[in-house]
């Protein structure tokens, strides 16, 4: 493979290259002015968000996983309580309900978009459920009608885990909008990637808005009064001043995902029967944080790409029910067939907005001479 074609599974460095002068300004602009703690760019950056979700408050924190624990703490979810979530996604979304004392109740996914399935969450609500966790894995947003008829019926909060899918949207609205909470994720990998560690909790909710706020700053109302134990876990004002000059860019960026994850599927149209690709609703706007197929043949496809130089990774390889760290929650193999299967199947293949035709054409041919090698010999 010449160099120039060299393939990296994200390539940060070109989105870099395309805005590094507005990246380096604001950078210069936060040095000079010498507030490095929630300044300016930390509030207009929650402003901003919050405008282009369409809900009324936003905090920002160190990152995702802070954000799912002062959400559940915010709606005074702990010791006792129980949360109905997904096993098929990051450790994050169930160790931040183990934190706060709470306990994950898990419920098999869906085998075409790998979310929560609504249909099988009823059965596993208690007296002691207190609120559901939908991960919108992938880019693809969860069945969100299905789940907050559910919510409501049992009284229950929705978190939307909604670090994969910063712009996706659901019936025309942006996910995060949609519970009593929503957490974002800004690490770099994501769509709107911070360079570095970085996250968001959104809501509508004005008194969990201001519980939030207490619980970033060590549960301080004012500085040396604190009325919670809380947490340091602020958005670093650096990183406030980047990702705003990222999210001016970020619906450019999922349309380019969008035309790639549609390349990919019309390149593997032919291959239809051996490769299954990403499904999405027609209610749905999916913004492919992750593009994802599935075949059983995963692990040999695996093995042939990082032979040939093609990066591909897998999201997940265990799901949380069978990783030993959970092992006190009382799972054995079986209890969730679909999760387990689809976690020995899905592969999920390099996507971002500078990924070129050529390059992406590397990687269809490859995996097309593997599939007609071991399926159609």
């Amino acid at each position: 493979m010449k160099a120039e074609e060299r393939l990296s599974f994200l390539d940060l460095t070109e989105q870099y290259k395309n805005i590094q002068k507005e990246i380096n300004k604001a950078i210069e602009g936060v040095l000079k002015r010498g507030k490095f703690i929630l300044g300016e760019e930390v509030f207009r950056f929650e402003e901003e968000v919050a405008d282009y979700l369409g809900v009324k408050y936003a905090v920002g924190l160190a990152c995702g996983t802070d954000a799912l624990k002062i959400s559940l703490r915010g709606l005074d979810i702990g010791k006792g309580d129980e949360v109905i979530t997904t096993p098929f996604t990051f450790i994050a979304t169930a160790e931040a309900i183990i934190e706060v004392g709470a306990k994950p109740i898990f419920v098999d996914i869906e085998p075409e978009t790998y979310n929560i399935d609504p249909a099988k969450i009823e059965e596993k609500i208690t007296n002691r459920t207190k609120a559901i966790v939908p991960v919108h894995l992938y880019g693809q947003p969860a069945k969100m009608d299905a789940i907050i008829k559910i919510a409501n019926r049992y009284k229950l909060h929705i978190i939307e885990d909604a670090a994969q899918a910063f712009g996706a949207e659901y019936n025309g609205r942006k996910v995060g909008s949609f519970g009593s909470a929503a957490i974002f994720s800004f690490f770099p990998s994501k769509i709107l990637a911070a360079y570095g560690d970085a996250g968001m909790l959104v809501t509508n909710n004005k008194k969990l808005y201001q519980k939030a706020k207490k619980l970033r700053l060590h549960g301080a109302t004012k500085r040396y009064y604190h009325t919670l134990y809380g947490y340091n876990s602020r958005l670093d004002e650096l990183q406030a001043a980047i990702l705003r000059r990222k999210l001016r860019y970020v619906n450019k960026w999922i349309d380019a995902r969008r035309k790639i994850a549609e390349y990919y599927n019309k390149s593997f149209f032919d291959l239809k029967n051996e490769i299954t690709i990403p499904f999405t609703h027609s209610n749905c706007r999916h913004v492919y944080n992750v593009y994802t197929i599935r075949l059983k043949l995963r692990s040999v496809l695996y093995d042939y790409l990082k032979k040939e130089g093609i990066p591909a990774a897998i999201y997940y390889p265990r799901p949380l029910h069978l990783q030993p760290v959970f092992r006190d929650l009382g799972y054995i193999r079986g209890d969730f067939p679909i999760s387990e299967r689809c976690s020995k199947e899905v592969l999920s293949l390099p996507i971002y907005p500078e990924l070129t035709e050529n390059k992406q054409n590397l990687i269809i041919d490859k995996i097309a001479s593997f599939i007609k090698k071991k399926y159609r010999e």
